[in-house]
């Protein structure tokens, strides 16, 4: 029997993944730090351990997408206004 959060779990690791190209450690950091995350949990068969982890695993996105805003909020900030002194 298929687990039916399955595609749940493949959506939020392509996810992840995606988000992990502009990672500041760089992208083959990120994609092995991912892929232990992942295989560390593999085993995991209870749906509902299986959904609170993809709970955070939404929340590291959240996170992902704010550090991402941030820093080209940041980049933008310095590049049209004066440094303050």
């Amino acid at each position: 029997m298929a687990n039916p959060l399955r595609g749940e779990v493949r959506k939020l690791y392509k996810t992840l993944l995606y988000l992990g190209r502009e990672y500041p450690q760089g992208s083959a950091y990120f994609r092995e730090r991912l892929k232990s995350a992942f295989m560390k949990n593999k085993d995991v068969t209870d749906p509902e351990k299986i959904r609170k982890l993809v709970a955070r695993g939404d929340f590291v996105i959240k996170e992902l997408e704010a550090l991402y805003f941030l820093r080209k909020y940041r980049a933008m900030k310095k590049r049209y206004y004066e440094p303050e002194e």
